[in-house]
């Protein structure tokens, strides 16, 4: 029990319930290690140190009065700083300065989830404003950096919580996906980002209950291996009335680490057949797939069948976005704050503007169908290729990580191998599934030349979550991935 950061959050639980460490030895080393690394990464914007050490006090005699307790009892964990809620604790949508002072009333749907399984929330990590690109920074709090090269980004928009658990400081911490927002950081962190089949889980979104479905938009966890990633979805899934777009889709997972996938075909898309990828992203996952063929499977390089530029995938992608930012905008003017104002705008990265101001009210109901037409085509293209394949494995994302800005609107690259892709999201193919629904997770493939991680892509078919899960745990088994955190020296 000397290394407490090297367990896992299973782990971790279990120690406690065993007593062979108390939840408040456990929350004050991580306690220790958040104030030793987040000056260095800026992974937590917000932290209630006082709050986490009195839940856990609170923790441990449950544990000495022999209470039933949950699958992560006592176990410290982080919120991201996004459309994610509890109650007294600020929210600023991202890193918007002028909402500082914004205090929540309300528990997101992970924080009621996780706390009624025992974990206990330290504080709130970094992401950038409204989520709205694949990195994390903002003009608030700044960029989070990548512990694998501090003068690199981290990823997002769920950056900061992948930095804080690929570096030690929780064994886990939750991320939202709303086009790759859990699998970006992940592929960039040498973590695990899952993200699972639209309407697994609850998301409560309000005024509109029904905005996480253009497209479909996730809570999840980012872990540093597939048991933990395992263990939180069979915590997260299930209907939750607040929720008009949830299943009761509630199944054990619990054999997906050990079952493994020998029989599955699996198809191999290098490029998903439009998007530029970095030579150095292409060699680990070239590699790295043979590994599925070490674990039983069949592996055959594939086209999915998209036709279009991957250009006008992303344009799609921004555009669907935009209506559920104005609307958000829109309630926060009727209570006295315009941040597309002259007097307010500065809190919002110019590219975001942008795309609101571009889109704006004009986008009507003929233009999103029209959006909605072609996001069919893709759902269409993965369903025929889910008629063939019981898996799709891919790059996560086309590009290794960039360099942090000191203006707060660090971004990704703007071109891949001579083609322009947008630097919001172009690089980051993760949101095809997020058209689709499609299970999905990034597993950690390797390092670059770069000494940089690369992140795989496994998708599935729609509610066959476990065969994603167990060739996750299957790739992690021949190819682990634990060492590399000894890389990491903060």
């Amino acid at each position: 029990m000397t290394d407490l950061a090297k367990l896992s959050a299973t782990e971790t639980a279990l120690a406690i319930r065993e007593r062979r460490v108390s939840a408040t030895e456990v929350m004050d080393a991580a306690i220790n290690r958040i104030e030793a690394a987040n000056p260095k990464l800026n992974a937590f914007v917000f932290t209630a140190f006082d709050e986490a050490m009195d839940a856990a006090k609170e923790a441990d005699a449950a544990v000495a009065r022999g209470d039933e307790l949950g699958a992560m009892h006592g176990v410290p964990t982080a919120m991201k700083d996004l459309f994610d809620f509890k109650p007294g604790w600020p929210s600023t949508l991202g890193g918007i300065p002028q909402l500082k002072e914004n205090i929540a009333d309300m528990k997101c749907g992970f924080v009621e989830s996780m706390e009624n399984a025992g974990a206990i929330f330290v504080g709130k990590t970094n992401s950038p404003a409204m989520g709205y690109r694949g990195t994390t920074d903002n003009v608030a709090f700044g960029p989070t950096s990548n512990p694998f090269d501090t003068s690199r980004n981290a990823g997002g928009s769920s950056g900061g919580s992948a930095a804080a658990v690929a570096s030690g400081m929780l064994p886990m911490a939750e991320g939202t996906d709303g086009g790759g927002s859990i699998r970006i950081p992940a592929a960039w962190t040498n973590t695990v980002g899952y993200r699972a089949t639209a309407g697994r889980t609850p998301l409560l979104v309000r005024p509109n209950g029904f905005a996480n479905t253009l497209p479909y938009i996730f809570e999840g966890t980012i872990t540093r291996n597939v048991e933990d990633a395992i263990v939180s979805l069979g915590i997260l899934q299930g209907m939750h009335p607040a929720d008009p777009n949830c299943h009761n889709m509630v199944n054990d997972f619990a054999d997906a680490g050990l079952r493994g996938i020998k029989g599955m075909k699996i198809g191999f898309s290098p490029n998903l057949d439009v998007f530029p990828i970095e030579n150095e992203v292409s060699e680990v996952i070239a590699d790295a797939v043979k590994v599925f063929e070490q674990a039983g499977a069949t592996i055959e390089e594939i086209k999915i069948g998209l036709t279009r530029d991957q250009h006008e995938y992303s344009d799609i992608w921004c555009r669907l976005f935009v209506p559920i930012m104005r609307h958000a905008f829109d309630g926060m003017k009727a209570g006295g704050l315009d941040l597309l104002s002259e007097e307010h705008r500065h809190g919002l990265p110019p590219e975001l503007l942008d795309w609101v101001e571009r889109v704006g009210p004009g986008y009507s109901a003929d233009d999103l169908y029209r959006d909605l037409s072609v996001r069919t085509e893709v759902f269409d293209a993965y369903q025929a290729t889910f008629a063939k394949y019981d898996l799709i494995v891919s790059p996560t994302v086309a590009a290794m990580p960039v360099k942090n800005t000191d203006d707060g609107n660090t971004k990704g690259p703007s071109e891949i191998n001579g083609v322009k892709v947008d630097p919001l999201v172009g690089w980051c193919p993760t949101y095809l599934t997020n058209f689709t629904g499609h299970p999905s997770v990034s597993v950690p493939a390797g390092l670059g030349t770069s000494g940089l991680p690369v992140g795989l892509h496994i998708a599935g078919r729609r509610q066959a979550d476990g065969d994603v899960l167990a060739a996750a745990a299957a790739f992690e088994r021949l190819r682990p991935w634990i060492q590399h955190y000894d890389r990491i020296s903060l």
